[in-house]
This record gives C-alpha cells, sequence and structure tokens, in this order.
C-alpha cells in the first residue's frame, strides 16, 4: 500500500511545487479523458436503462425526502428567531474570517503551516503533508472544518426537537459532511490531484469504468465494490467446515457439522444467524471460523441456514420464521440425536428471533432450549443506536408499499443503510480509491460477506421494523405471536449476553438494558472489544481485543462496566466454559445422516449460494 504523500508513481511530493500539478502530456491526458466520457456514456446507460424499462423504480427516494423534511424542522427553529439566526450567520462567518486572516498572515510569512484544527490532526484523510504545507489545500481543509462543525452545532444547540428528529438530524449530518469532504474529489484533494497528473488521468479511466461495471451489476443501482470478490466462492474458500444439509424447509436448510471430537457434549448446540446476512460469518475459513472452534470443543453443532427470500416468501411472518426455522431445527436435532434438550445461540436479529421465540415457547410449555446465548442482540429497543433514523411511521409505510411490489425489500437496500452507519469506512474510502484513483481494492473475505447481501421478505421485516423499533413490544410484554401475548419474564432459563465496545448497529447500552427483561436468574452479561463483527468474529488464536464481565447486568450501564474486569483475549473460552458447565455430561461423537436421517447435500447448501 502506498503511503501518504506519494505520488501515483510512488515518489513524494517536491515540497508544495506547483509543477507536480501540471499536465506533462497533454495528448494523452486528453485521450484518457475521452474514455473516461466513453465509460460515463456506459455508466448513465446501466442507470437509465432499468428505470425506462420498468425494472427499477426510485420509489426509495424516500429517505433522502426525510432528509429534507428533516432538515426542514431544524431550521424552523434557527430562522423563527432573527436575533438567533443572525447568531448563527455570525459564527459561520467569524470562522470563515479566522481561516482568511490565517492564510493571509501566511502568505505574508515564511508560509509554514498554520497550527490545525483538532479533528484535522487524527483524520486519516488529511494525512498527505500539503493539506498543511500548501496554502490552497490547507485552506480548503479549514473550512471544510469549520463548515462541517457548525453544522453540528445547529443540531446540538435546537432546543425544542424531539429526541427522534435531533437524531436523524445528528446522523444527515454526518452522512452530508462525508460526502462533501474535499477529500473526496480530484481538484481539492492534493494526493488524487498529483496522481492524476502522474498517471496522465489513467486513474479516471479507470474509475468510471469501474463505476460503469458497478452500475450493471447493481442493475440499475450502484453496487459499490468493497473487496475483490473475484478471489473467494462460497464452499471453496469460505464456510468450508464438514457437515451435512440434513433438512430443508422453505425458509431455512438445517446444517449438521461432522465432529472433530470423539467425544461430544450430550447437548447439541443449535445456531440461529440473521438472515439480514448469511450465517458464514460464523464459517469465514478454518482460522476465523466459530463453528469449527466449537466442533473442535466437543458441540454437536446445528445452523440455521435462511433462505435468500423471492416473490414466494412475501408472507413468511416472524410466526413463519420460528416455525419452519427455529422449531423445524429443533425437531431435526430430535431425530438427528435422540436428544430433546439443546443449547441455542443467536446472532443479531436471529437473536431478536430466538428471544421472541422462547417467550412463546414457554406459553406453549416448549422446553426444548435449555440455555440460550446471545451474540450482540437487541430484545429492548430503547437505545437502538442509528438504525432508528430511518424507522418512523412515514419511512415505514413508505418501505411498506415498496416491499408490497415484489414481496420483498431488495439486498442492495439493507447493504446501503448498514454501510452509511460507517460511511467514513464503508463508503467513502471506497468510491476514492475505486472511481478517483481507479484501484482495484483488495481481497478481504469479510467485506466479500459484507457484499454478500440477502432480501428481506416482506412480512417478517415489516413486523420486525414495527414491533421491534417502532413499538418496542418484546420488551414491553406486548408483542402479538401465534395469536399469545409474550413476555420475555417467562423465559427463565439461563442466558449468556455478548454485547460489543463499539458495535453501531447493537450497542452495548442496549444490549445490558435487555438483560433485565429475561425473568431467570441467571443472566451472564459480557462486552467484547471492538464492533458487531469483529467483536464477534475473534478466535483465541488471533490473541485479540480484549473481553469485560462483571457482576449481575442490573443497574447503569457506566457503573458495570468501571466495575467489570478486563481480560485480554478471545471471549470464546470464557463462554465454552459457561455453556459447558450447565451440563458436562459427554456421549459418542454424532455423525450426520445417522439414526436413519436423510443427507441433503454438503455444506454450507443451497440456500446461502443464492445471490441477489
Amino acid at each position: 500500500m502506498r503511503s501518504s504523500g506519494e505520488d501515483g508513481n510512488g515518489t513524494k511530493p517536491a515540497g508544495s511545487s506547483t509543477e507536480q500539478y501540471v499536465i506533462k502530456d497533454p495528448e494523452l491526458f486528453a485521450r484518457n479523458v475521452a474514455r473516461m466520457i466513453e465509460s460515463a456514456g456506459k455508466a448513465a446507460s446501466a442507470w437509465v436503462n432499468p428505470r425506462e424499462k420498468g425494472e427499477v423504480r426510485d420509489s426509495m427516494a424516500d429517505p433522502m425526502a426525510d432528509m429534507v423534511k428533516t432538515f426542514s424542522k431544524l431550521s424552523e427553529y434557527w430562522l423563527s428567531d432573527p436575533s438567533r439566526a443572525l447568531e448563527a450567520q455570525t459564527k459561520l462567518f467569524s470562522g470563515y474570517l479566522d481561516i482568511w486572516s490565517n492564510a493571509i498572515r501566511r502568505m505574508g510569512s515564511d508560509g509554514s503551516a498554520a497550527p490545525d484544527e483538532p479533528a484535522a490532526t487524527t483524520d486519516k484523510r488529511f494525512r498527505d503533508p500539503e493539506w498543511s504545507t500548501n496554502a490552497f489545500f490547507d485552506f480548503l481543509k479549514q473550512a471544510y472544518f469549520v463548515t462541517t462543525n457548525w453544522a453540528n452545532d445547529l443540531v446540538r444547540n435546537a432546543e425544542g426537537l424531539d429526541e427522534h428528529t435531533r437524531h436523524k438530524a445528528d446522523f444527515y449530518v454526518r452522512q452530508i459532511s462525508q460526502a462533501i469532504s474535499p477529500s473526496n474529489f480530484i481538484l481539492t484533494n492534493p494526493e488524487l490531484f498529483r496522481e492524476t497528473v502522474a498517471s496522465h488521468g489513467e486513474n479516471l479511466a479507470k474509475g468510471m469504468q469501474m463505476l460503469a461495471e458497478d452500475i450493471a451489476a447493481g442493475k440499475g443501482e450502484l453496487k459499490l465494490r468493497q473487496a475483490d470478490y473475484t478471489k473467494f466462492e462460497v464452499g471453496k474458500n469460505l464456510a468450508t467446515t464438514p457437515g451435512k444439509v440434513i433438512a430443508r424447509s422453505e425458509v431455512a436448510e438445517i446444517i449438521q457439522y461432522a465432529p472433530a471430537t470423539k467425544k461430544v457434549l450430550k447437548r447439541p448446540l443449535l445456531i440461529c444467524p440473521p438472515w439480514i446476512n448469511k450465517f458464514y460469518i460464523l464459517d469465514l475459513n478454518p482460522q476465523k471460523s466459530f463453528i469449527a472452534w466449537a466442533v473442535e470443543q466437543g458441540h454437536s453443532v446445528f445452523v440455521i441456514s435462511w433462505v435468500n427470500p423471492d416473490e414466494r416468501h412475501g408472507r413468511k411472518s416472524w410466526e413463519d420464521y420460528i416455525e419452519e426455522g427455529l422449531k423445524f431445527a429443533l425437531d431435526q436435532i430430535e431425530k438427528a440425536t435422540g436428544e430433546s434438550e439443546v443449547n441455542a445461540i443467536g446472532y443479531c436479529v436471529g437473536g431478536t428471533l430466538l428471544a421472541a421465540a422462547l417467550a412463546l415457547m414457554a406459553r406453549q410449555g416448549d422446553e426444548r432450549i435449555r440455555s440460550a446465548t446471545f451474540f450482540t442482540t437487541q430484545v429492548d429497543f430503547t437505545h437502538a443506536g442509528d438504525l432508528k433514523v430511518f424507522v418512523d411511521e412515514d419511512q415505514v409505510t413508505a418501505l411498506e408499499r415498496a416491499m408490497g411490489e415484489k414481496g420483498y425489500l431488495d439486498g442492495t437496500k439493507m447493504a446501503t443503510a448498514f454501510n452509511m452507519l460507517r460511511a467514513g469506512d464503508l463508503i467513502w474510502p471506497y468510491v476514492v480509491n475505486n472511481y478517483m484513483r481507479g484501484k482495484d481494492p483488495m481481497p478481504f473475505d469479510l467485506l466479500y460477506w459484507n457484499a454478500d447481501s440477502t432480501r428481506m421478505a416482506a412480512a417478517n421485516h415489516s413486523y420486525y421494523l414495527r414491533n421491534c423499533y417502532m413499538k418496542n413490544a418484546l420488551s414491553r410484554g406486548e408483542m402479538m405471536l401465534a395469536g399469545q401475548t409474550v413476555s420475555l419474564k417467562d423465559v427463565t432459563i439461563p442466558i449468556y449476553n455478548l454485547a460489543a465496545k463499539e458495535d453501531h448497529i447493537a450497542p452495548a447500552r442496549s444490549v445490558f438494558t435487555g438483560c433485565s427483561f429475561f425473568g431467570g436468574d441467571e443472566v451472564q452479561f459480557v462486552m467484547s472489544g471492538s464492533g458487531h463483527i469483529a467483536g464477534v468474529v475473534n478466535p483465541p488464536a488471533l490473541n485479540k481485543y480484549q473481553y469485560w464481565t462483571g457482576g449481575k447486568p442490573v443497574g447503569d450501564f457506566d457503573a458495570w462496566l468501571a466495575a467489570a474486569t478486563e481480560t485480554p483475549g478471545s471471549w470464546w473460552p470464557h463462554w465454552h466454559a459457561w455453556v459447558a458447565g450447565l451440563d458436562e455430561r459427554l456421549v459418542t461423537a454424532r455423525r450426520p445422516g445417522a439414526r436413519g436421517m436423510p443427507v441433503l447435500g454438503d455444506a454450507p447448501g443451497t440456500y446461502v449460494t443464492v445471490r441477489v
């Protein structure tokens, strides 16, 4: 990887000389610009054609309308009082005047860099020396920080906004701030400018070609490539832990993994992953695979592999996912092993489904699940984080209209929403690298999985948004399933609740709060380092991050954390000791296909290979 401050040929720029920004071969540059324009036409065609054929409808432009409506409410506060509006404008102009004054002083001195804004000293977008040594680029950088800090202050200081509107305004300001950064544009980024000159515009031609390819790959939508996907294939070098598909319903395949030990724990282990992404995040490769590691610890591992829904699954509800997914899996486990008691794991929304199913099963007298582990799972949505920005009556109604046309939500829509939660890491660096630099992204298994998005069945997704994010019905004891009102207080089995410190999808505070709604005495809360994925997929052999354990998860989260014990490394062994200690009995290892069970194919099965 080229270090910051190098040009397209890998050489350092000579000070702030203007020569490095002068085109050396106008004819070659013009030819590359012509290639860029040709590719731009292909990109435009890839965007327009599906819309002309009616294959793509921009009915999901509602987020843009919601952003305008949110900013309108923000503007009402500042414009309703002339003195308040004048004060805000004066603050912005004062910031600009300070930058201008500093620039004038530098022109009259030796040209040394003015003091950086605090954010600029650590912001990786502005590491190139020219952002400070070149008066023009320094001016752009300082103006950017003054403007975005001012916009953030407008949100923070607006009185009378309801909390949801303030949250949305803050989120949208961050999105716009990321988008308008001068680091994102050729003429305002010294590094990109130098690379364009050094390559005679070759980067522009290649970047526009990649943009056209990515719009075509998205069938009229931009499918931003975050990795070199050609280096990976599910079942070949991803999801390779040996196992068999032993059953299949309309919504799930049930995979039983081959044992790696002669003896195994008597209780089988059932993993319920999220359907928003594919299960193989827990089986990326042998070094990172939680599934393979659990097998090696003596667990008989079964996994639900959810279907990638299409028009046929539009009416599949949460109840269907419980009956044809979770309960179906429990039935198959009993047939395959003879065991009616299992330990279960739920990850993210798979954990939310598992918690709701446990509450329902408690009402029904179904006691087959004897312990539950939740990976970064929310059962209470009071502190649900930035995803709440997309969930209110207007937006959910618009989403339901869009899903009603096909019976599902396109996977690219959900992937874009998740990428927006970390736009500075998952969107703009790739826009710059791919379309400005014209560079192919590096192979990365995690980002391949991230891009392997799934569709959302309409009824299922609508139920989730309304009952969890909007009504918070599960923790309030108001969720209706199978004609019954279910309550987490009825769930009295041992619980292991894992949160991740930097999780932007299921914030640790939210997971902690959810612990109090379970009815049993044995509720463990553990917080890992890192985020929603790396905090979970953290094999002991890597010796990375840390985890925190402490007393009962009651009271204030910050107080719990302050008193918690920090342990270096992976939480996996801590979890295994906990779950194995619940029932230490061992039996002879069970192999897929035993006890007369059919084998429908090799793991990872067929459902997981269906791509959007």
